[in-house]
């Protein structure tokens, strides 16, 4: 995939709206004891359609955001959220998906890898972080309830960052490849 100025573009206007999004309306909205977070979702859809390149700087920039907006120990957010966008990108271009039903799974894994992380970061800096069974409980449902919206996410994000996206030429040559002529069985590989 080739990056354009144009998704460069797209992709930060992106972070930005899901920021202000999940610390203005979405957070605030609790359910069954959990709340919807944007954050994992977007860095994974962007990581999902973009590669573990721009799922890692989605990760970096949005973990930045959050951190200065929310007032937030600095490098917390953006160590785990750049951890998260490279393992969604590159489970992406390892695997090469294509399920209709794949970001509910996706969302789920990238929300839960969120949470947990954060938790073990914070606890581990001590910035006030406890253990009990009701932040289990509240991760638990966080997962769930992320698995709910992926699917409208991952299709808004597919959608706004679809024409800035291009295909990389030398990845459909790669893929269009003609089988090689092998040898006997016991000669594979081997150039004769």
């Amino acid at each position: 995939m080739i990056l354009t100025p144009a998704a460069f573009l797209r992709i930060g206007l992106l972070l930005l709206l899901a920021l202000v999004l999940q610390l203005s309306a979405v957070g605030q909205i609790g359910l069954l004891g959990g709340h919807f977070d944007l954050t994992p979702l977007v860095v994974a859809a962007v990581a999902y359609y973009g590669g573990s390149m721009a799922g890692s700087a989605a990760g970096f920039t949005m973990g930045f955001m959050i951190d200065v907006a929310a007032g937030q120990t600095m490098g917390s957010s953006s160590l785990v959220l750049t951890a998260v966008g490279y393992a969604v990108g590159r489970y992406r271009e390892l695997r090469d998906p294509a399920h209709g039903l794949l970001p509910v799974p996706i969302g789920a894994a990238a929300t839960a890898a969120w949470v947990t992380a954060f938790a073990a970061v914070s606890f581990m800096l001590d910035i006030g972080a406890t253990v009990s069974p009701v932040v289990i409980r509240q991760m638990v449902v966080t997962v769930l309830l992320n698995a709910l919206l992926s699917l409208p996410v991952f299709a808004a994000c597919r959608r706004l960052l679809r024409p800035s996206l291009t295909v990389d030429p030398a990845d459909v040559r790669r893929r269009r490849r003609p089988p090689r002529e092998t040898g006997p069985l016991g000669l594979r590989g081997l150039e004769v």
